[in-house]
């Protein structure tokens, strides 16, 4: 395990500030490593993937013997080393060929990962249609209810919607969406064994419809993958509780009357009851006084005397 290194300098201690937990995480970045021997078929995938998720990617252009199932310290000494919490491995052999495996870390520790053979691999150059923009968010679709009952595929779903979600978005505008993938789960084998996985990428058009809401058509761009699960590996069960838990600072308890601005001030709604002005103790002058308003004037009181001397 590598010691965490200190700052000699302020540019270094920012670079190691932005590195240490947040209460909001910053984008995942995922690493792509080619391995030691690698098919063409590989090589394509590992290369249409990376341009779909940068710019919050890192290509391993040379070969590494790296074997995430045998061996876990490669990958981990790369997800320190880059600051990384996805990765993406593409090897070939005979025993498995075309193989790729995608994966998750948590605290530069292997989290989960699952191995897929590729069966058949369309790069995007073999499209003619047009590419999405870079750093997009894409529109994820997953098709079939084995991706809700089989347990290789709820790993395999949990892992692609958190290798392409991107940075987190209260909103996203209609036209910010450029493309869609679409994985669709394939029928079980003879021996219920879990079907081909099918990986689709689509950019949209939107048409005019006549109405508020316009028509979107799709277009395939590419990657067009088909995929078989092999092997899997799921989190150890203290690890993954680790992982999913919440900041306190996140899990705010909504009080009543009490609310906060964009900007952080708090602000507090009090009621008040009824105001029985009349009870209100004052202070005591005496044009305040009560009597005096009964009681006449003596200029009043010779003017009345006077009358009656009359």
């Amino acid at each position: 395990m590598l010691v965490k290194p200190k700052a000699k300098n302020a540019r270094a201690k920012r670079f190691l500030v932005n590195r240490d937990p947040k209460i909001v995480e910053n984008g995942k970045t995922a690493l792509f490593v080619r391995g030691s021997t690698t098919s063409q078929v590989i090589l394509d995938t590992l290369k249409d993937l990376y341009s779909l998720r940068k710019p919050d990617a890192i290509n391993f252009t040379k070969k590494n013997e790296i074997h995430p199932f045998d061996s876990e310290t490669s990958i981990e000494f790369f997800a320190r080393k880059n600051d990384s919490s996805l990765f993406a491995v593409g090897m070939h052999s005979k025993k498995r060929p075309h193989n790729l495996i995608l994966g998750r870390t948590f605290n530069y520790s292997i989290l989960d990962m699952v191995e897929l053979g590729v069966e058949r691999c369309t790069t995007m150059q073999e499209y003619k249609a047009q590419t999405c923009a870079v750093g997009m968010k894409p529109l994820m679709v997953f098709n079939g209810e084995a991706f809700n009952q089989n347990e290789d595929l709820i790993r395999l779903k949990s892992i692609l919607l958190d290798f392409f979600r991107g940075e987190a978005a209260d909103k996203v505008s209609l036209k910010g969406l450029e493309y869609v993938i679409t994985v669709t789960a394939g029928p079980a084998g003879a021996n219920g064994e879990t079907g081909l996985v099918f990986l689709r990428t689509y950019t949209t058009t939107l048409k005019k419809s006549g109405t508020r809401q316009p028509r979107v058509e799709l277009e395939e761009m590419g990657p067009s993958l088909d995929l078989r699960v092999r092997r899997v590996r799921a989190p150890a069960e203290d690890m993954w509780k680790q992982a999913i838990k919440m900041p306190r600072e996140l899990n705010v308890v909504k009080t009543k009357n009490i609310s906060r601005d964009g900007l952080g001030d708090k602000y507090g709604r009090i009621h008040v009851g009824k105001q029985e002005i009349n009870k209100i103790q004052t202070r005591k002058v005496k044009a305040l006084k009560k009597h005096l308003d009964t009681k006449p004037s003596k200029k009043q009181k010779t003017s009345d005397d006077m009358a009656d001397s009359d």
